[in-house]
């Protein structure tokens, strides 16, 4: 177990392989485990780098509130102590939020991003509503049945929905609260134009709801390339791994300095 020790928390970080870094970055509740599948098979080419945010699996509470800025900052620090000058980052739902609040806020440390059924804001009725909802269940009482339900959402296997969900019955409820509220009040929409980086949209075709976003994203991202991934949701790092490692060998090796 390795352990970055940031002002008073204790950060869980896991890093296989050698070659490019990629970092990536999990949603609410959801931990380093979601990409077991991406350490298992791009280490064989890569460094994968892996990490639970404050207060979400094997990392520790933190007192400060959990935001995105605060998660980017971290990243950094992570880097630091890794001695990576620059990476490619892979953000996940909400964690593809945080990889663009990253490259906005220290762009001289990416080479770059896959963005996987991302957004830059949170602006539709529906995904508001469900957000919402996961806000009031993230509690001590009812953590463990939202922490089943996402986690049965995003498993592929019993196997996977053990790994996922034992991960995510460690966080605590009140930096996970913090995680999915932050979330609901987070938009970079109008400074994405800012970006200057490769990036690569991944969405599953059939996650209707968040084809919005990857439209937005498309137009206002310069550096960007979309791509659909046929009869898919939108859990696609566990449920459509074997394509989505293709896509991102791919585009970190097209984009290797």
């Amino acid at each position: 177990m390795a352990i970055l020790e940031l002002e008073g928390v204790s950060l869980y970080f896991s890093v296989k392989g050698e070659g490019k870094p990629i970092v990536f970055i999990h949603p609410p509740l959801l931990t380093n485990e979601n990409f077991r599948y991406q350490m298992e098979e791009l280490s064989k080419d890569f460094k994968v780098i892996t990490f639970d945010f404050r207060g979400h699996g094997r990392s520790l509470y933190s007192n400060q509130p959990i935001t995105y800025p605060l998660i980017a900052e971290d990243m950094k620090h992570l880097l630091d102590h890794l001695g990576i000058e620059k990476t490619f980052l892979c953000g996940y739902s909400t964690g593809a939020s945080i990889a663009l609040e990253f490259m906005l806020t220290y762009s001289d440390r990416a080479l770059g991003s896959i963005l996987v059924s991302g957004m830059s804001e949170v602006s539709d009725f529906y995904l508001r509503k469900r957000i919402s909802l996961a806000v009031k269940l993230a509690n001590p009482r009812t953590l463990s049945f939202l922490a089943y339900a996402i986690t049965y959402g995003n498993s592929d296997s019993k196997e996977t929905f053990t790994i996922l969900y034992n991960a995510a019955v460690k966080g605590d409820a009140r930096n996970i609260h913090q995680y999915y509220q932050y979330s609901l009040k987070y938009n970079c929409t109008n400074q994405l134009e800012n970006i200057d980086l490769p990036i690569l949209l991944v969405y599953g075709k059939k996650d209707k709801s968040f084809h919005r976003y990857a439209n937005l994203l498309k137009e206002r991202l310069p550096g960007s390339s979309l791509k659909f991934i046929d009869k898919e949701k939108h859990q696609i790092p566990t449920k459509a791994a074997g394509e989505l490692n293709h896509l991102i060998i791919d585009f970190v090796q097209l984009h290797n300095e």
